[in-house]
């Protein structure tokens, strides 16, 4: 099983989204990134940060992703908390499984230790960064299973976001959503089976 990490495992997104909003308030376009932030996770940052350069009309401080990373991992270290339901899933699920996330070896680590989730995964921990591929590119995924010793076809992949259910049919991979009512109306039109939490997942892979 390959696992995304924000949003799948750990619930970062409102605290990185919270922690983003107020550092770009300055400029004067939180509102109108507030509108579209959600199709921007689970991509890479720097998706994100053109968008919000768009927005300005500008660039961004050249300190402005260095002000971010500290303050959002200040804010994980001391806010974050496991997505409902996903320790049980874990505990009680004895497939081999990784983490593939967008987000640096690092963040995830950090996050998957604040959380005590880490043990579930030893060193099977994978990050865009490594290969300098993000989603909705399939390399992340591609890379994870063939470190893990599989083929796409005997993996299923979990994400919360709709550039990581791309990247997981791109790539030949079984995707499962979880959804939040945010992006509920779009992830039910997208190829993954989509439930609204890890217990419904749980369930349906029982």
């Amino acid at each position: 099983m390959i696992f995304d990490c924000d949003g799948v495992l750990v619930d970062s997104l409102p605290l990185a989204n919270r922690v983003m909003l107020e550092l770009i308030a300055p400029f004067g376009v939180s509102k109108e990134f507030e509108k579209v932030i959600h199709h921007y996770n689970g991509g890479s940052l720097w998706a994100s940060l053109a968008k919000i350069e768009e927005l300005m009309g500008e660039k961004l401080p050249e300190d402005f992703v260095g002000r971010y990373r500290e303050s959002t991992y200040k804010t994980f270290k001391e806010e974050l908390q496991p997505i409902e339901g996903a320790k049980g899933f874990l505990e009680r699920n004895n497939l081999p499984k990784c983490v593939a996330s967008s987000g640096p070896y690092e963040k995830i680590e950090q996050n998957l230790h604040t959380t005590n989730l880490l043990h579930h995964f030893g060193n099977n921990i994978f990050s865009s960064y490594e290969i300098k591929s993000w989603k909705p590119e399939p390399d992340i995924f591609l890379h994870a299973a063939a470190k893990m010793g599989f083929k796409p076809k005997e993996c299923v992949v979990i994400e919360d976001s709709l550039d990581g259910i791309a990247a997981a049919v791109k790539g030949g991979f079984d995707c499962i959503g979880l959804t939040t009512e945010t992006n509920l109306t779009e992830m039910k039109k997208s190829p993954a089976m989509v439930f609204k939490s890890m217990s419904e997942i749980e369930k349906f892979l029982q």
